[in-house]
């Protein structure tokens, strides 16, 4: 009876813990974020980000016939589709421009930040693997889709070299200001990326919902019309919201029309692009601890 008792007391075999499927909230959003630490961490990680765009291009255009041609097919496809509605149905007011050279600017630019935000936004899914084996400076993977993003849309601006003389019109001497609103393209362009790329592995929604953003976006940028043709109690908003509007219309007014940036707007987009690339940013690293973690 003594041998039953101590067996009764004996005490239980611990099952073992259940393994959580995805990090606790506090590994999730309290991870300190350190810019000092963290931006020459990337800085070291540069060869690296070019090497994975080389192998995303590479990827990309392996056994097709026209390669790099495909960057160039769906500008100009968009272009003369554009073009043939257009002209039929209503007359958007271009001061004078062709309107196919008039909407491909629009374009171009268009078509940078959607090609980014469509590949960047699930590169961390697609390199899960690699991330669960070996540890790697995770931003290096949305960050090597902007480079390839940049490649297609210089290969694709090549073919306004064609297009002006072809309508017989040339590039105005105030091209010299595209610089200033390429930068905030790609700036813009890169915060959108990383919170999308971190926002996906979490909330597998958001995968879906940036092609819906994509399509009605393209109609809510200043794409097929021109930010003139905005009411002038609106177009602020607008680029303050979506920097892009005042990019566009930028490229426009330097390339086609001769003007300066009009600063007022041009301030108040480049001050979202800025905010929206640190935050992007930010976001990235807080939230870039529970990704491994995460199949």
């Amino acid at each position: 009876m003594a041998e039953m008792g101590q067996l009764a007391e004996a005490p239980r075999a611990q099952t073992p813990a259940t393994v959580p499927l995805s990090p606790e909230p506090l590994t999730r959003y309290r991870h300190r974020v350190r810019f000092r630490e963290s931006m020459p961490e990337l800085w070291r990680a540069r060869t690296l980000v070019g090497r994975l765009a080389v192998r995303q291009l590479k990827s990309r255009y392996r056994r097709a016939i026209l390669g790099f041609g495909w960057a160039i097919v769906t500008p100009v496809a968009l272009t003369l589709t554009f073009t043939f509605i257009l002209s039929r149905v209503i007359k958007v007011p271009t001061a004078g421009v062709p309107y196919p050279i008039f909407f491909y600017v629009g374009l171009l630019a268009w078509t940078f930040f959607a090609n980014a935000i469509g590949t960047g936004s699930g590169s961390l899914l697609e390199n899960m693997g690699l991330l669960k084996r070996a540890y790697v400076t995770r931003e290096v993977f949305p960050l090597a889709t902007i480079v390839v993003a940049v490649v297609d849309f210089a290969t694709a601006a090549a073919v306004l070299l064609v297009m002006l003389p072809l309508f017989h019109f040339m590039p105005r001497i105030t091209a010299f200001w595209v610089p200033l609103y390429l930068f905030v393209q790609v700036a813009f362009t890169t915060g959108v990326v990383l919170f999308t790329a971190t926002a996906v592995v979490y909330v597998r929604d958001v995968r879906h919902i940036i092609p819906l953003g994509i399509q009605v976006g393209i109609f809510a940028t200043p794409v097929v019309y021109g930010l003139s043709q905005v009411p002038e109690r609106f177009r602020l908003l607008m680029v303050a919201v979506n920097p892009l509007a005042e990019v566009i219309d930028g490229y426009r007014r330097s390339l086609l029309y001769g003007q300066g940036p009009d600063w007022t707007y041009f301030s108040v987009s480049l001050a979202t692009a800025v905010v929206v690339l640190v935050a992007g940013y930010w976001a990235f690293k807080r939230m870039e601890d529970g990704v491994a973690d995460i199949s």
